[in-house]
């Protein structure tokens, strides 16, 4: 293994160490959420981003020869610049529109399948599920004692749908 590997070897198995990493893996994180319809919003600002693409170095370029063609600089000196700051602004509100949500079950998908094959590359244990210890996240313990909260309070009923962890209204209400 050369000392470029090593390097590699080195921060693949500090990256595996890092809580976003290990839960990315350990869950098998996928892009499912992706096969439902996206609404309105959501096409709006995926529509933004690839627009602020097409404004961005094609309009540049577009200056660019402009400037060659008239024979003027200051097309491109003053153009390019407004051309590249305008496109930024169209691509934050693209993801602005688009939300976050979206980038984040791509970033954990991409988190997972390449530091899997990193891991696999260089022969380093994959991170293993950690479950919960079913007594006491049932509030009882090995005896059958119960030591959590009053049996007579209502539980509340947690969102199904997602791994959100909040009450099913999600705050509405």
């Amino acid at each position: 293994m050369g000392p470029i590997d090593t390097l590699i070897k080195k921060l693949v198995i500090r990256l595996s160490r890092t809580g976003f990493v290990q839960s990315a893996i350990a869950e098998g994180a996928d892009l499912r959420a992706f096969r439902r319809r996206p609404d309105l919003r959501v096409i709006s600002g995926v529509t933004a981003i690839a627009f602020s693409y097409a404004i961005g170095w094609p309009l540049i370029a577009i200056l660019g020869i402009a400037a060659v063609h008239y024979r003027n600089a200051s097309i491109v000196v003053v153009g390019g610049p407004v051309a590249y700051g305008l496109s930024h602004l169209v691509f934050l509100l693209g993801m602005y529109l688009a939300g976050a949500k979206y980038s984040r079950i791509f970033l954990r998908w991409a988190v997972c399948r390449g530091m899997t094959l990193l891991m696999v590359r260089y022969r380093l244990p994959l991170p293993t599920p950690s479950l919960p210890d079913v007594a006491v996240v049932a509030g009882h313990d090995e005896h059958g004692g119960y030591h959590g909260a009053d049996a007579s309070l209502p539980v509340p009923s947690f969102c199904q749908s997602c791994s959100c962890g909040q009450k099913e209204d999600h705050g509405k209400g």
